[in-house]
């Protein structure tokens, strides 16, 4: 047998490992003829080929433009943005080079939201990512053509948004992270840190039809526990402190804020007016807890906003928004802030402390 390197005339040698495992004693080799060495080169050849048009598919098609919708402030949905643009960044898109990005902010009035989504149609974007209930309301007056790509927290058929989570069929899909039956979970929560809890007030922004399936589900929720609700609404920022003053005369023990863009605006004044009037507050989103709030339990809003991205990405290499099914939260996060606790007199119990993803000490 001719030795491993050198040359037999009679054949182009190659030499290929027969034995089970690399680099063992008594490892035999068979050479390889020219018409397995063409054959090889033939393979080779054709992988490379396969590798090198999959490199070419996984690179966008185009040039895009994608418009982004938020329903409320910059200072509450900026971060969320960023998740979104680092998300088209991960799939291809990066803003500046194949990638135009408009982003428009109504601040605390919803009824910019109409003028701000009938510019991103007058500019012709590829896709509309709407972030909030209100913002997809208003895109899906402004355009029965342009995909929308949408976030939100609320019950999408409910709200009339969509007819069917599996199959939307018209021009919008996305991320829905409503999950009713959270709403139970939430005052479940507020009973393991307050046993004795019964009056329970809630506070929303009825100016977004998106709370009105949450407050459903959160009376059936208090009923079963046999706790009694007091619910304000606030539709400005301006009505804040006033809707504390009511819940405190109304002897509210304690609240549940339902999700809503504009209060989410208003996050470190909740949080302090909470602090403020003793009210052990829990909230749907850990940012809540993490400035200063009680609890928090509801589905990871980083995870939502990438899901976003992942999406828009698809209709921009073809996809059809009706094709898409609306994706579901698929984890969910309880935050305790055990600060917040002390400050209420509130004694959190080992139990409660185990089961959470993050304690704020």
């Amino acid at each position: 047998m001719a030795m491993l390197g050198h040359r037999d005339p009679r054949m182009a040698v190659r030499y290929q490992y027969l034995a089970a495992g690399p680099w063992r004693r008594g490892v035999r080799y068979r050479p390889m003829n020219a018409a397995g060495c063409a054959r090889r080169r033939l393979v080779l050849g054709a992988l490379t080929a396969l590798l090198a048009a999959a490199r070419v598919d996984a690179q966008p098609p185009r040039r895009a433009r994608v418009g982004v919708l938020a329903s409320s402030t910059e200072s509450n949905f900026g971060p969320s943005v960023k998740v979104f643009v680092a998300g088209l960044a991960a799939a291809g898109w990066v803003e500046g080079r194949n990638l135009t990005l408009d982003v428009r902010y109504p601040g605390d009035e919803y009824t910019r939201l109409s003028a701000l989504a009938a510019e991103l149609v007058k500019l012709k974007v590829d896709v509309i990512a709407a972030m909030g209930t209100p913002a997809t309301e208003a895109a899906k007056q402004a355009t029965k053509t342009i995909p929308i790509v949408m976030e939100s927290l609320s019950d999408v058929v409910a709200s009339g948004l969509v007819s069917n989570l599996a199959r939307p069929d018209g021009n919008i899909t996305g991320v829905s992270g409503f999950s009713p039956e959270l709403s139970g979970k939430r005052l479940e929560l507020l009973r393991e840190i307050i046993p004795r809890v019964e009056r329970i007030g809630v506070l929303l922004n009825r100016a977004n039809a998106a709370t009105v399936p949450v407050l459903r589900a959160t009376e059936a929720a208090a009923q079963q526990m046999r706790m009694r609700l007091y619910v304000v609404e606030v539709r400005q920022p301006a009505a804040i402190p006033g809707a504390f003053e009511a819940l405190v005369k109304a002897r509210s023990e304690a609240l549940v804020l339902v999700a809503d863009p504009l209060l989410f605006s208003e996050l470190p004044r909740i949080v302090e007016l909470a602090a403020r009037h003793r009210l052990p507050a829990v909230y749907e989103t850990a940012r809540f807890a993490e400035r200063g709030g009680l609890v928090s339990y509801g589905p990871l809003t980083q995870e939502r906003f990438r899901q976003m991205a992942a999406y828009v990405d698809r209709i921009l290499r073809g996809s059809q928004p009706g094709d898409l099914p609306f994706e579901r939260p698929r984890t969910f996060e309880l935050v305790l802030n055990l600060q917040a606790a002390r400050g209420l007199g509130l004694e959190i119990s080992p139990a409660l402390r185990l089961r959470a993803d993050h304690v704020i000490e």
